[in-house]
């Protein structure tokens, strides 16, 4: 049985994208209910040398339409980085979420053998299509939906699995 590149990533991107949009509103709430400086949030971190929670955030972002965008062919839309509220972080998500739901999935499947380069300070990195998408943006994207969360746990926002996992897609 053929695996969907489609189904294992637009609709999974979505959903985790839905879930981050709900969970900063929660966080929203929770630094005015206790009278927190939402900067103060956006730039906490679990550690010195990783990512505040505004660069985690535009992570996701850019991991989930590069996701699907590169697999489709498509530009990928531009976004200025410079969010310092959670309105603009949840309108960057949204913004995500228009996009990757533009992509058709024929745009999508049948591209596990194309050539995906990514250009790095380092260097580039090529993989074939299903390769950037299983080993590289979805567990990209993963890890920083993941440590976004974890920050604002960390911070006292109160919010659980369910709000990270979301509800499921279906497009």
């Amino acid at each position: 049985m053929t695996t969907s590149l489609y189904t294992v990533s637009a609709p999974i991107f979505v959903q985790f994208l839905t879930s981050m949009s709900a969970v900063l509103g929660k966080t929203a709430a929770h630094a005015e209910a206790k009278k927190l400086d939402v900067g103060f949030l956006l730039n906490m971190r679990l550690y010195p040398d990783m990512f505040p929670l505004v660069r985690q955030v535009r992570a996701v972002t850019d991991h989930a339409v590069g996701g699907v965008g590169r697999l489709a062919g498509v530009d990928l839309p531009v976004f200025e980085g410079n969010e310092t509220t959670i309105a603009e972080l949840q309108a960057r998500i949204a913004k995500a979420i228009d996009f990757i739901k533009s992509v058709k999935r024929d745009q999508v499947d049948g591209k596990e053998d194309i050539e995906v380069v990514l250009k790095f300070p380092s260097g580039e990195r090529k993989f074939t299509g299903q390769g950037y998408l299983l080993n590289f943006a979805l567990p990209n994207f993963y890890f920083h939906a993941a440590t976004a969360y974890d920050i604002l746990r960390h911070c006292g926002v109160e919010v659980g699995k369910r709000d990270f996992l979301g509800t499921p897609v279906t497009l």
